[in-house]
């Protein structure tokens, strides 16, 4: 069950779209322009990572820190935790 709740997770995350990210920014309480939410969903779109391995996912957030700023990964990585904790998926993530 465990790797078919991962597989979900991570092709959702493959197929956020800006308006979604925007959507998730408001609802989490904090702000990302259109264009950052677009560079960011672009890059998800394309990167490898394995979203559930600590260390490719920090690398994750460095890699959209040089794409978009280092405030908007770390906007970003804060909305990936609240995701985690909102669906409560903690143990999923090493």
């Amino acid at each position: 069950m465990t790797n078919f709740i991962k597989d979900m997770a991570a092709k959702k995350i493959k197929q956020l779209s800006p308006d979604d990210l925007l959507h998730y920014s408001k609802q989490y309480g904090f702000s990302i322009s259109k264009q950052q939410a677009e560079q960011i969903t672009s890059y998800l779109k394309t990167s490898k990572a394995d979203i559930f391995n600590n260390r490719q996912r920090e690398k994750m957030f460095k890699d959209l820190a040089k794409i978009t700023d280092a405030e908007t990964a770390r906007k970003a990585k804060k909305l990936f935790n609240e995701l985690i904790r909102t669906y409560g998926l903690e143990h999923l993530f090493s």
